[in-house]
């Protein structure tokens, strides 16, 4: 009879233990209102290179507050520097192409040595014109042969001649480059400038800022340490990111809906924190293998989310109490949408 005696009593305080850590985790913590145990959690931002390197400086360290585009950590960067170097040499190189094409082929002192080869001709010509003249008088006037009217009238077709070919010769030197090299020369300058704008990015990456207000919550890597691509370096804990998660009981689960504002407390933390639940789960974190009934539904808990109302600076991983703020008006919003 000892045995079954025995076998009594440790069932009754299994039992007594069940019962305790159900009241003590979902039963109310006052009249009216059911305390739900839960923690702190955060939505960490995981700062990390786009590419790999050593890490030149860590301006940052773990607990610090930083401010939205505040400097955090930069990567060694004299590959990149000296990409973006010849970037800028070549935009240079082929700016100077296109506006050697865009100018005149000839430089203005070239220019000016045809321009008195033109009046040299001219003058020539001139001579020629006047020469032909005299020659034909005296040829009329029978004073001389015909040979010598023949060699004037070549000698001033000759210089008329001469006079075109310099006068081409200062228009070409006055043309640009043709319209298919300007417009590949200009090509090659946007393209350089492409280039230039991807050197710059690529060293512009090597430093990291901060895209929010944030706590630095923990650094994994530093000074002289290098870093894969998409690596993280360090984690950021934005305000915003930070919310509450607890569990309910099946039974109390309808007490609860999304936007409802829920009284939170902790050991030694200030009176009157809140928040507001964002998140309700559709399925149950554990289901035993048992035919529901009555009793055993409250073994089903759901996991709830809820986030801060105004500055809720508690650490991640602390253990709070959610309880439903008891002015709440009772119209509730199910969590799940109404069947069709």
């Amino acid at each position: 009879m000892k045995r079954p005696l025995r076998l009594v009593a440790v069932l009754a305080l299994a039992a007594a233990a069940g019962a305790g850590v159900y009241y003590g985790w979902f039963m109310p913590a006052e009249e009216g209102a059911a305390a739900f145990q839960g923690y702190v959690e955060g939505n960490l931002v995981f700062m990390a290179p786009e590419e790999g390197g050593r890490i030149e400086r860590m301006a940052v360290e773990a607990g610090d507050e930083v401010k939205e585009g505040q400097f955090l950590f930069a990567l060694e960067s004299s590959v990149q520097i000296a990409q973006r170097y010849e970037a800028e040499a070549r935009l240079r190189q082929v700016e100077a192409q296109l506006a050697n094409l865009k100018a005149a082929q000839q430089r203005p002192e070239q220019i000016a040595v045809l321009r008195a080869q033109e009046e040299r001709a001219q003058a020539a010509l001139e001579y020629s014109r006047s020469e032909v003249a005299r020659q034909r008088t005296l040829f009329d006037r029978g004073y001389s042969a015909k040979a010598r009217l023949d060699q004037a009238e070549a000698a001033f077709e000759r210089d008329k001649a001469a006079l075109a070919e310099v006068r081409r010769q200062i228009e070409a030197a006055q043309l640009a480059g043709r319209t298919a090299e300007i417009e590949a020369a200009e090509a090659a300058v946007r393209a350089a400038e492409a280039s230039l704008a991807q050197a710059e990015t690529r060293v512009s990456k090597r430093r990291v800022a901060a895209p929010a207000d944030a706590r630095v919550e923990d650094v994994y890597f530093r000074t002289g340490e290098v870093v894969n691509a998409g690596q993280p370096v360090l984690a950021l804990l934005p305000p915003g990111n930070l919310r509450l998660r607890f569990y309910v009981p099946e039974p109390e689960l309808a007490t609860l809906a999304l936007g409802q504002t829920v009284a939170v407390a902790c050991d030694h933390c200030l009176e009157g924190l809140k928040a507001r639940i964002s998140f309700i789960a559709r399925e149950a974190e554990f289901t035993p293998p048992v035919i529901f009934s009555e009793q055993e539904r409250a073994k089903l808990v759901f996991r709830v989310e809820a986030r801060p109302v105004g500055e809720l600076n508690l650490p991640i991983g602390l253990p709070v109490s959610v309880s439903p703020v008891a002015s709440e008006t009772a119209a509730r919003q199910s969590p799940w949408p109404k069947p069709p």
